[in-house]
């Protein structure tokens, strides 16, 4: 217990860059440990990048196959044995449910690493939490989470999401962008309470630094009125009247506004626009549709009114942007509804951090190799309620 406590107090006074090494020495110290590299999640989610001084000296390890990809995909501590008998570990660093990244720990044999194994699990937890504070301080972790240059329109999008995924008792929630190096104006947020989960689905118009600017904008609004407490349709109201105001009619996005009450499992809806909602229930998929309003900012002092529906335990709740239902093959079928069931028949069995990525990937091999000309979002939602005695 003692090597833990030390363990944790040196990550928790490290400086924000030099993270990766005071785990380094404290490890080597109170571990014996060999090696100690910290690996972050790039955007696209197809490859852990090495936290190190930039050029990075170590290279990328794949999310699909590798041992460390495993760890990350699972969620749970992979060990591998190395040819010259010792092992290694692989630690996922995740924050409720966020997937940070990998921390994989060189260690003397198989049997001092099944000793130190669930220490080192919370060591990386703990990690995590004081790499997502650090973020505040240095760009150490931002550049390392990229394999390529991002847009400027996709480093406004990054930095205004609240994260990638997320659990709870009573669900789990992930979301994924694609292009993820370019994309401009598509985005997510959620916010919880003791009772309720707000999730916010946006489908944003135009292309580049204006549809970012907008998308920032709308959800800024968005979560002015939300953080003064005021209810989903009033939210949509002052959303829409901020981003009237300043393009007058000229630009407007679409949105689907959810407050879940984490108690009943009663939903609220406003759907303003595009952005559509797919139910898996006890195998069935199915569309479920709300009347339609008029997208924010369209134009000036719009009513909206909002809907009730109600999930169950066990249903699966997918989320997806005109970029996804409406994209086009090369020879320009939509991918549509039944294309889309297909998918979600599909990634029945996987996490729900796992499934709008496996969405995506299937997404891509609709479209063919041509670069996307629109954003894709998709965000998967597991709901499992609060139980009557909770």
């Amino acid at each position: 217990m003692k090597r833990f406590v030390a363990a944790v107090r040196a990550l928790r006074t490290a400086a924000p860059h030099e993270l990766p090494d005071a785990a380094r020495r404290v490890l080597v110290e109170q571990y014996a440990a060999d090696a100690v590299e910290l690996f972050m999640a790039d955007y696209s989610l197809t490859v852990l990048q090495p936290v190190s001084v930039l050029p990075h000296t170590l290279e990328p390890l794949s999310v699909h196959n590798s041992p460390a990809g495993r760890a990350f995909g699972s969620q749970q501590c992979y060990s591998e044995n190395l040819r010259d008998g010792r092992a290694r570990l692989h630690l996922p660093v995740s924050v409720r449910g966020d997937r940070i990244g990998v921390l994989s720990v060189t260690l003397a044999d198989a049997d001092h690493a099944h000793t130190h194994e669930a220490e080192l699990c919370e060591i990386a937890e703990v990690l995590g939490r004081e790499v997502l504070v650090a973020e505040r301080d240095t760009d150490l972790y931002l550049q390392a989470r990229r394999k390529d240059r991002l847009t400027l329109a996709a480093e406004m999008q990054w930095q205004l999401l609240p994260g990638r995924s997320c659990s709870r008792s009573e669900y789990d929630l992930a979301a994924q962008l694609e292009p993820a190096y370019a994309i401009f104006g598509d985005n997510f947020d959620w916010s919880a309470t003791a009772d309720h989960l707000m999730l916010y689905v946006t489908n944003g118009m135009g292309e580049g630094i204006e549809a970012s600017l907008l998308t920032n904008l709308a959800i800024n609004a968005l979560r002015n009125a939300r953080r003064a407490g005021i209810p989903l349709a009033d939210q949509a109201a002052l959303a829409d009247q901020a981003v009237y105001a300043h393009y007058r009619g000229r630009c407007y996005l679409s949105v689907l506004l959810f407050d879940f009450d984490l108690t009943t499992g009663r939903v609220r809806v406003v759907d303003a626009g595009s952005p559509q909602l797919l139910r898996l229930r006890r195998g069935v998929v199915e569309r479920v549709a709300f009347d339609a309003q008029l997208p924010l900012g369209m134009f000036e002092e719009t009513d909206y009114v909002a809907q009730e529906f109600t999930v169950e335990p066990g249903d699966r709740l997918l989320f997806v942007s005109d970029g996804v239902h409406a994209v086009a093959s090369p020879k320009g079928e939509a991918y549509g509804e039944a294309a889309l069931a297909r998918a979600i028949q599909s990634t029945r069995l996987l996490p729900a951090a796992e499934v709008p990525r496996a969405l995506l990937r299937e997404l891509t091999g609709h479209r063919g190799e041509a670069m996307p000309d629109d954003d894709a979002l998709v965000v998967c939602l597991d709901w499992r309620g609060r139980p009557a005695d909770g």
